[in-house]
């Protein structure tokens, strides 16, 4: 997985998006990022790990490239927009719902 910056995180996921337009599709989670690297220790070792300030971790893979940023509260508004511009123009490939089914539903309860 590769840690990208911001910017280069938004340009990489519109290749993501442009190269799985017409088959394919392309997973993003995101999740709370406290920083840490390495596993919560068990019982036995208890350390109060508190993080300066809280961060989001945001993934995206096409199944064979995965890329990743990690967003701070500060940048978060930043983020957000440039992030929903680039959903709404690559959400143009959904495929519709068919309303056929919903017709023949009600035509057999009559």
């Amino acid at each position: 997985m590769v840690l990208l910056e911001n910017d280069s995180f938004l340009t990489e996921l519109t290749r993501l998006f442009q190269k799985c337009r017409t088959s394919g599709s392309v997973v993003i989670t995101l999740k709370k990022y406290d920083g840490r690297t390495k596993p919560v220790p068990r019982k036995g070792h208890s350390e109060s790990f508190e993080p300066a300030d809280n961060k989001c971790l945001f993934r995206a893979s096409d199944g064979k490239r995965k890329i990743s940023t990690v967003v701070s509260t500060k940048e978060v508004i930043k983020f957000q927009m440039a992030y929903s511009n680039l959903l709404r123009a690559h959400m143009d490939g959904l495929k519709k719902k068919d309303k056929k089914s919903k017709s023949k539903k009600t035509k057999a309860t009559q």
